[in-house]
């Protein structure tokens, strides 16, 4: 597949791919699961910390079956169907179309019948869903480097999740967010962390985060 980008900037891949030979996608297998992947849709290369790294966001989440898991920023839905043999439904959340179609084919190659996966930017549809009723549970995120943007926080506190479980490729943002989540008026509280080293020889280092809700 070759991708095709004629713009002079930082963004690495443009929108075009062209198949060349061969199939347009790769295959991988991610905590059991058989993971199809398109050339935009993200995904962590190194496998086996990768799946450490969900492994943590698993025992963070402590899910017990029956509840409801929103995944934002899903990607190709790996974190998610990961899980959703332990929670009562899915909803997965993807800007990028490509990802989106992904999620959804690996859902149906898994056999997993309770998630459903939307296409749109992160912060827009937390808010419509909050704005709807939709009450998880248990909220996971993976943003970008850049981390979450503030309509994306400010749906979260609204929809109130018991859990928050946030994984980062950038420990400033997600401290930055962490620190947002956990003022007072929204009421959540830094409980765990833990980092994975999936780029050995590198600064880089994925953090695993759970929050909790405080009550009364």
């Amino acid at each position: 597949v070759v991708n095709v980008n004629p713009d002079n900037t930082n963004v690495i891949l443009g929108d075009n791919n062209i198949t060349v030979y061969g199939s347009d996608c790769i295959e991988d297998v991610m905590c059991g699961n058989k993971i199809t992947l398109s050339p935009l849709s993200f995904y962590q290369v190194n496998t086996e910390q990768a799946e450490k790294l969900y492994g943590i966001a698993a025992e963070f989440a402590d899910l017990k079956g029956n509840e409801e898991l929103f995944d934002l920023y899903c990607g190709a839905g790996t974190i998610g169907l990961s899980m959703a043999d332990r929670v009562s439904h899915l909803t997965g959340v993807e800007v990028v179309e490509q990802a989106v179609e992904n999620a959804k084919a690996n859902a149906k190659a898994n056999g997993v019948t309770n998630a459903d996966f939307i296409c749109g930017d992160a912060g827009e549809i937390a808010d419509r869903l909050q704005k709807e009723g939709r009450k998880p549970d248990v909220i996971i995120v993976d943003p970008p480097r850049k981390g979450c943007d503030q309509l994306t926080l400010d749906a979260i506190v609204k929809m109130a999740p018991e859990k928050i479980v946030m994984i980062s490729c950038n420990p400033a943002t997600a401290a930055r967010d962490c620190k947002i989540l956990c003022e007072e008026a929204n009421g959540y509280k830094l409980k765990r962390v833990k980092g994975v080293d999936l780029f050995p020889g590198t600064v880089h280092c994925e953090t695993a985060v759970l929050l909790v809700k405080e009550r009364g």
